[in-house]
């Protein structure tokens, strides 16, 4: 949260601690009140050791990683999804893909050892403008998927997906209306995450207005889900096995907690599974040469287009399909299933102990068990899986299976083995 573990002095030293890594780096932000301080702060840090900073200002995150194959890294400062009083920074590397564990872990723990450089006067770095970008990234998009001729409603939430996705569906030939496009980071039309709960004025307003589609994004954009014809939402666990169909001739990176409505409707396909986060997901579809990989929060990797989450590319794509058949058409055909999921808190000092039991208990369920990320047994008729959150003292519990009792039963006996671990 921005003030407290977020703080100008830190950007300006993870600013320091980059440049002397990386020595052309292109620098964004999103929307939010905390965003043009942090960016100046961790630009301060860059120029103080040495490097060359190229200031995109408001982007969005998918436009910083598509422009950061001109540079040595991206930076932009955005806590994406999250409420506004949150911040962060998210890397992306030359490559199109972000940083991974190990960079991210040398960045820590420079930062710890306050081990980066400092430069006299004369060997200061340079600060340069790039005002471009969003544009150059539109045009990329609007040509590699061509023409589309519909209505769409969009709803930006706000964030920096505001400047850009609008203007590539309207340069493909979509006639638009435009939701929450204003940059304005208190998100006073509603909250950066696209959830179904926070996305009633869209879902009203696709068939108020005779729209074929209505799509929204997260805070920073490289999230998307939509809204088809009729007003009902359409989130990513369903986009996710209807790009996949799509999409997939031979292999798909998925995530131990996305729908088995994905190898249902893949039965030809290898399915692959990694763990939570659309940097371990594009990692996997690099390493497996997949031809997609997504997240069921609306995040998804085009290997054709580049190895980062990019919700605007994935917006224009959808409405491509939707050109040729009714949102509500296609999902329908889509297997579909039950599902439950909970969370219970545990006091933090007890991880190492709960992680052990849980172990313990997991591998006492019949069933194949994988352990890529917390412990997923899959079943005859369904799956479970239990994982121990990354980021606080909570498991997460979440039960999939063909039939509503079914799933019941799974979730209610997993329920209480994993009460009992936490008593």
């Amino acid at each position: 949260m921005f003030g407290t573990d977020i703080t100008p002095e830190l950007f300006v030293e993870i600013g320091s601690v980059v440049a002397s890594r990386y020595g052309r780096i292109l620098l964004g932000r999103d929307v939010r009140t905390s965003s043009l301080l942090l960016s100046n702060a961790f630009g301060s840090g860059a120029l103080s050791s040495g490097g060359i900073v190229d200031d995109g200002g408001v982007l969005s995150t998918p436009t910083v990683a598509f422009g950061a194959r001109r540079y040595d890294c991206g930076a932009v400062i955005t806590a994406s999804h999250n409420p506004p009083e949150y911040n962060g920074i998210k890397l992306w590397n030359s490559s199109g893909i972000a940083f991974d564990e190990q960079q991210q872990k040398e960045i820590e723990e420079a930062l710890a050892s306050h081990s980066f450089e400092r430069r006299s006067w004369d060997r200061l770095g340079e600060l340069g403008r790039c005002r471009d970008l969003s544009l150059d990234h539109a045009d990329a998009i609007a040509d590699s998927v061509g023409t589309v001729n519909l209505k769409v409603v969009v709803d930006c939430g706000c964030g920096s997906a505001s400047a850009i996705t609008p203007f590539v569906l309207r340069k493909m030939g979509c006639k638009v209306v435009a939701l929450n496009a204003q940059f304005d980071g208190r998100f006073p039309g509603r909250s950066p995450e696209p959830t179904e709960q926070n996305l009633d004025v869209l879902r009203k307003a696709v068939p108020a207005t005779g729209a074929n589609l209505g799509l929204a994004h997260d805070g920073d954009g490289d999230r998307v889900v939509a809204v088809d014809e009729k007003g009902a939402y359409v989130g990513g666990d369903r986009l996710l096995p209807l790009l996949a169909t799509k999409l997939v001739k031979k292999a798909v990176v998925v995530p131990v907690d996305a729908s088995m409505a994905v190898d249902d409707a893949l039965p030809g396909a290898k399915i692959w599974r990694t763990r939570v986060g659309d940097v371990y997901v594009a990692q996997e579809v690099q390493r497996r040469k997949a031809d997609f990989g997504g997240e069921p929060s609306g995040t998804f990797i085009f290997p054709t287009w580049g190895l980062f989450p990019d919700g605007i590319y994935g917006a224009a794509l959808i409405a491509s399909l939707v050109a040729k058949e009714k949102l509500s058409e296609q999902v329908a055909r889509l297997p579909s299933y039950p599902s439950m999921r909970t969370s219970f808190q545990f006091e933090s000092s007890r991880r190492a102990d709960v992680s052990r039991m849980l172990e313990q208990t997991m591998s006492s369920i019949e069933g194949e068990l994988t352990k890529v990320d917390g412990w997923r047994v899959g079943l005859e008729d369904g799956w479970c899986l239990v994982r121990i959150s990354g980021t606080e003292p909570k498991v997460r519990l979440q039960v999939e299976a063909r039939t509503e009792s079914r799933t019941k039963e799974i979730y209610e006996s997993l329920v209480s083995k994993v009460k009992a671990v936490l008593r």
